[in-house]
């Protein structure tokens, strides 16, 4: 996973020098202004492994485009994000599922094509800062022993009572998405992105239960941006 990180981060450097460099046709700023919102499917790669699923939860946000170049422009964004997992308890009567609640900074390498429609690729840092998190359970996870055929057996439940140890969370996302002008002013977006956390939830040292237990998440948006320039 971290080579891929690492592949990532590099790409992203590549296309921002390369367009940066290469591109000598320069024209008029162009500056918008925008809003989104859609849904994030989250889950923590967690080692050990732990079964789980896709846990739904909303994203929101305020952004920022600078464009002066053909094909290349920057992105600025503040968003809520509602991350997570879901336990999979393979059929059983069972539910539990953990919502952590961020507030997101990301700044964004904007790579597009075309003129009435685009095709963008946008790719870059995250940074987050942890606002607190919720709960949902059908059973008391203190307590699972006492609980009449709960899977302690053959699954890993630490998880669900490790406390979250974190404040500061910090990552690479990319995306991929559609643009598509209504006039010179006003265009609408939708964008399928892709988010690994850097950072651990819970502690991960010597003595702890993890090694590792970073945030995965994919998005799903739909935007609109307003040309101020």
């Amino acid at each position: 996973m971290l080579h891929i990180i690492r592949y990532l981060i590099l790409t992203i450097c590549v296309l921002f020098f390369g367009f940066n460099s290469k591109s000598q046709t320069h024209y008029s700023a162009n500056v918008a202004l925008g809003v989104k919102g859609g849904m994030d499917f989250s889950r923590v790669f967690f080692n050990p492994h732990v079964k789980q699923g896709f846990q739904p939860g909303v994203t929101a946000g305020i952004m920022v485009r600078y464009i002066e170049e053909n094909h290349f422009g920057l992105i600025g964004e503040l968003n809520f994000a509602q991350r997570g997992w879901k336990e999979n308890f393979e059929g059983k009567p069972f539910q539990y599922s953990r919502d952590l609640d961020f507030i997101d900074l990301c700044f964004l390498a904007h790579v597009f094509f075309g003129r009435r429609g685009r095709f963008f690729f946008n790719a870059g840092p995250q940074v987050g800062y942890y606002l607190g998190e919720h709960v949902k359970s059908n059973f008391d996870p203190y307590s699972i022993s006492k609980i009449p055929d709960f899977p302690i057996t053959n699954r890993i439940n630490q998880q669900m009572v490790e406390p979250t140890n974190i404040k500061i969370d910090y990552g690479i996302s990319a995306g991929i998405g559609g643009e598509f002008n209504i006039n010179r002013r006003n265009s609408i977006f939708v964008e399928g992105r892709f988010y690994f956390g850097l950072a651990n939830i819970f502690s991960t040292k010597r003595a702890d239960y993890f090694n590792a237990s970073n945030q995965m998440t994919l998005s799903a948006t739909i935007g609109y941006w307003f040309r101020v320039k």
